[in-house]
């Protein structure tokens, strides 16, 4: 979105490709760079006590991040208004129920009940959810 809005010399539809392409690239080249060169020597330090703690450690704080990521998304798919709340040392969003976004409510149960009524595979329904958020857009009910 940054290329595209400032595309310097660049076309905006050029500079937002580059600007994707990068992004993704810094982004995940890491994460496989760190899983190709890292992954041989992780199950040799199983072993070790200290160190399997210490993994230990960090696999329930990767979980605790992405629980939080998956609660601060969900909510602010789900409701188009929050409410900031900060206090007693607590810091999160305050859902106001009345801005429900139904259509998004919708999807997301039926994307859940594909996925764990029926077993249908995660590409499966993210495809479907494509097509049927496109469709709603069409239809103008979104």
């Amino acid at each position: 979105m940054a290329a595209y809005r400032d595309p310097g010399s660049l076309s905006p539809m050029l500079a937002a490709t580059l600007g994707g392409l990068l992004a993704t690239w810094v982004t995940f080249t890491p994460c496989f760079l760190w899983i190709f060169v890292g992954a041989p020597y992780i199950e040799k330090l199983r072993g070790n006590k200290g160190l399997a703690g210490a993994l230990g450690a960090i696999t329930a704080a990767v979980v605790g991040v992405i629980l939080n990521l998956s609660i601060w998304f969900a909510l602010h798919t789900l409701f188009k208004e929050t409410i900031p709340v900060r206090s007693f040392g607590l810091s999160f969003d305050l859902p106001i129920f009345s801005s429900i976004d139904v259509a998004a409510l919708v999807l997301a149960v039926a994307a859940a009940t594909a996925i764990f009524r029926f077993n249908l595979g995660m590409l499966t329904v993210l495809a479907g959810s494509c097509v049927a958020g496109v469709a709603l857009r069409l239809t103008g009910l979104i």
